[in-house]
């Protein structure tokens, strides 16, 4: 395997002509062949990290959970997460992208279905904090295996097909665990909940084989490419990495991210992105329930609605972002408009025809408004440190994740209303977006077309 820092010393020895090579072809080919088992493991990461908002009401019918326990919970799976995320993102340097997915992947599947296993509180916070240190390193995996492949003018819309996942993932994670708890709940003795997690812990095990026999780290790897699409895609990714006048340098690491303040920046900027990911991702079932809607199966096809909009919204926007080649708009305008819908959604009456368009609203801004966010760090940092920057930047959004679901549990719990909790979350998301714009600046994101 070629270790990912090797791409830098290919780099020094770009090949001479590549203009014959039909470009568009090309990374079509590559998409085609990465993207599609990208996205599945991006559902199905979804699906488990946020599956206890379907199992909310079956923990609290047998084991007397409340809103407090279970936004506790939420939040410790985001600690896990943070502690984990930048040292399991190091080791990608050293395993490469695809070794790191399979270990991962098949850590997060066993945590899963050991979660059927969980008896009181104790062992249901233990469960979430496993869950997020087995997941850590994921998700600057990903990204970082996509900046493997493609320059960054055509990434945004990648990212866009593999953020999908998350959308996606509201869709079918809502219907088939619905589906699970209403089908399967006191076979063999065992509860709705319990097969929930046993049910949707498997697939991360076995995707975790597909993974590592089907992805390669790097383009010079793939027998699928011909030799001179491989020099047109290595081409393209040396002159990216020349083109960078604000990258983090390839030799400073995590150590060089810290003494740049537009990291820091960035990832304030994560933590309004992460608090309006929570809000879409684990409050939509609770936020439907409170509307009136007490059936797990409908409550499961109800939350599926929202994220439908967010699907075709975030690929228009992220198109668009690359075809213009602006990302600091797109991401704030984005979420502007989900934090007024988030507002709105705090001083409705209980309406759930008006709570779901609100949180389609909500989720259609979210998940456009973060594809094109992540754009932004894999442009600002240089190539090796990439990986260690985007997870730097994810740790400093998951303390908002961590604080959130807290937060609005006990806001909840407190006052029977997840509104005031609504609002704050609103203002914090507000506060990201002037961050963004007064604290990143179009020169910072300097992009030119490949060829």
């Amino acid at each position: 395997m070629v270790d990912p820092s090797t791409s830098t010393e290919l780099s020094k020895t770009p090949p001479a002509d590549t203009s014959s090579i039909d470009r568009a072809a090309t990374y079509r080919t590559i998409a085609w062949r990465v993207m599609p088992l990208l996205v599945i493991c991006y559902v199905v990461s979804f699906i488990d990290r946020t599956n206890i908002g379907i199992a909310e009401q079956g923990l609290e019918r047998d084991l007397g959970f409340g809103s407090a326990v279970y936004g506790l919970g939420v939040t410790l799976f985001f600690v896990g997460f943070i502690v984990f995320e930048v040292p399991s993102a190091s080791l990608l340097a050293r395993f490469g992208a695809r070794r790191t997915l399979v270990r991962i992947m098949a850590s997060w599947g066993v945590v899963t279905v050991a979660t059927a296993l969980v008896q009181n509180e104790v062992t249901f916070y233990v469960a979430r904090f496993l869950l997020g240190v087995a997941e850590a390193g994921f998700f600057p995996g990903a990204l970082y295996f996509l900046s493997c492949w493609f320059p960054s003018a055509r990434r945004t819309r990648m990212t866009a097909v593999f953020f999908a996942g998350v959308p996606v993932s509201g869709v079918l994670g809502s219907l088939m665990s619905g589906w699970i708890m209403h089908a399967f709940g006191g076979v063999a003795g065992l509860a709705d909940w319990q097969w929930l997690f046993i049910v949707e812990g498997i697939p991360p095990l076995l995707l975790a084989v597909a993974v590592l026999y089907w992805l390669v780290d790097q383009p010079e790897q793939a027998r699928w490419l011909s030799p001179a699409q491989k020099a047109a895609v290595r081409a393209d990714l040396v002159a990216d990495q020349q083109r960078k006048t604000g990258e983090v340098k390839s030799h400073g690491g995590l150590l060089a991210a810290l003494r740049d303040p537009k990291v820091w920046i960035i990832g304030l900027c994560a933590c309004g992105a992460y608090t309006l990911a929570n809000a879409v991702s684990f409050w939509t079932p609770r936020i439907i329930a409170d509307a009136g809607v007490g059936d797990v199966l409908n409550l499961g096809f109800f939350s599926a609605l929202p994220p439908l909009l967010g699907i075709v919204v975030m690929q228009i926007v992220g198109r668009h972002s690359d075809r213009t080649l602006e990302r600091r708009w797109h991401a704030a305008l984005s979420w502007t408009v989900a934090a007024c819908a988030m507002v709105a959604l705090s001083l409705t009456d209980g309406n759930v025809v008006v709570a779901i368009v609100l949180l389609a609203v909500m989720a259609a801004a979210h998940y456009s408004g973060l594809t094109v966010f992540y754009s932004i760090p894999s442009i600002y940092f240089g190539e090796r440190a990439a990986a260690t920057g985007i997870a730097f930047v994810t740790s400093m959004g998951s303390f908002a994740a961590a604080a959130s679901p807290s937060l609005l549990g006990f806001i909840q719990a407190e006052t029977g209303s997840l509104a005031l909790g609504l609002q704050i979350s609103a203002a914090v998301i507000l506060l990201a977006v002037a961050l963004l714009l007064i604290g990143v600046k179009t020169r910072d994101l300097r992009e030119q077309r490949s060829g």
